[in-house]
């Protein structure tokens, strides 16, 4: 048995082995930290002119790993958000804000595109259009993007049923995208109300296709299709992001197509260029 003192002992190399454990582990932290921050910096550095240039350039060397992404054509679709006049055409009402960076990503050019490679192999195509009726000018509250595009009318249609004036305009179809939207093939979606497709039916029609994979695009970067992006991840699809079929808003508010490509590649499965996108429609990649 032993005595005060022998314990007191055990007690105090018991505690200093405890304390090095910390030590160790606290060292091992701020080592790792070190290091991580060491690797941004150095990231920083050698994209730092690459991003003077072109600011949505891929880094020089990046950080995150590949996600081995492989694209299984037979459960796979493409899913095209807004392809609408108000966000895509001179004429529509957001022009004056999304159209620079429309025209400076070949946006418009690129989502045809997209369309033509996917319906030449037969695979899934599936819009998650964006329509406002009179009832959802009555709602009480909303952030400023929603206040914004009520105020202007984006999106507005007579009723549910009434396509009278539909044709033309703002909450119509790009008129290149018609044949490939109306070719009886397309699911055309109930519309969303916010960003997301909670409200939809986007995501029975794809499980009802058997798809498991998305190939995603459309409008806008950093509302509508982030927004699908993160609803398609949570529900257990794959998602690619095509990165120059999409735009944004740019205002004092910021660029919202930087904000976007940044969260893409963070948290897609694959984010790809136009051209690699079709080359994995088309199986060439």
């Amino acid at each position: 048995m032993c005595d005060h003192h022998d314990h007191h002992k055990h007690h105090h190399k018991s505690s200093s082995a405890q304390d090095d454990s910390k030590l160790d582990r606290r060292s091992l932290l701020r080592g790792g930290v070190a290091a991580g921050a060491a690797v941004a910096v150095a990231a920083a550095a050698g994209s730092g002119a690459q991003a003077a240039e072109n600011p949505y350039a891929p880094p020089a060397k990046g950080a995150l790993p590949s996600t081995g992404f492989k694209l299984n054509h037979k459960r796979a679709a493409l899913v095209v958000t807004d392809p609408q006049v108000d966000f895509l055409s001179p004429k529509g009402v957001t022009w004056g804000v999304v159209g620079k960076s429309v025209e400076q990503h070949g946006t418009v050019n690129n989502i045809g595109r997209l369309f033509t490679a996917a319906k030449s192999t037969g695979m899934t195509v599936a819009i998650s259009p964006h329509y406002y009726y009179p009832t959802d000018h009555g709602w009480r509250f909303g952030g400023p993007l929603e206040k914004l595009m009520h105020a202007i009318g984006m999106f507005d249609r007579s009723s549910p049923y009434d396509v009278s004036k539909f044709d033309g305009s703002g909450a119509d179809f790009m008129p290149e995208y018609k044949d490939h939207i109306h070719d009886g093939k397309t699911i055309i979606c109930s519309p969303h109300k916010v960003y997301g497709p909670e409200q939809n039916d986007l995501a029975l029609q794809l499980r009802k296709a058997g798809v498991e994979q998305v190939i995603l695009a459309g409008m806008s970067a950093n509302l509508c299709v982030e927004s699908h992006l993160r609803e398609l991840l949570e529900m257990g699809f794959e998602v690619a992001v095509v990165k120059d079929a999409t735009a944004a808003a740019m205002l004092p508010e910021g660029d919202g197509y930087l904000a976007a490509l940044i969260n893409f590649r963070y948290i897609a499965n694959a984010l790809w260029s136009t051209d690699e996108a079709v080359a994995q429609i088309n199986g060439k990649a």
